[in-house]
């Protein structure tokens, strides 16, 4: 069962998911930081932590990934990760450079897919 998807007319539902806060402090997670799962969903739990575990069952999962599975900001999924692992339910494990600089591409890739979008 996933989460509801963030309602974008409702800002409380954000409010509620996040426990009030707003941003990710530092930059400890990258959108290609891979997550995996430690635990898995206990009885009670948020079901958006749950469905991050579930997500992360199998193997390592980007948090842009995990981002677009549960149809929620990225900004909003960091807050939710960085809780998971304060409670030890998740390990992120960060992407080498040179690995990472190898699926992220360069502006000129970006701007041709944002053009190519807008031809649709």
């Amino acid at each position: 069962m996933n989460p509801r998807p963030l309602d974008k007319e409702n800002p409380d539902r954000l409010y509620t998911v996040t426990g009030g806060r707003s941003r990710v402090e530092g930059g400890e997670l990258d959108v290609v930081s891979l997550i995996v799962a430690e635990d898995d969903p206990v009885p009670g739990m948020q079901s958006e932590h749950a469905a991050i575990l579930r997500l992360c069952r199998y193997g390592p999962v980007a948090v842009v990934e995990l981002s677009s599975h549960l149809e929620m900001p990225v900004s909003v999924v960091k807050i939710l990760l960085l809780d998971l692992r304060d409670s030890g339910r998740v390990t992120v494990r960060h992407p080498s450079s040179a690995a990472a600089s190898a699926r992220t591409a360069d502006m000129e890739t970006l701007k041709q897919v944002l053009v190519g979008l807008q031809d649709l």
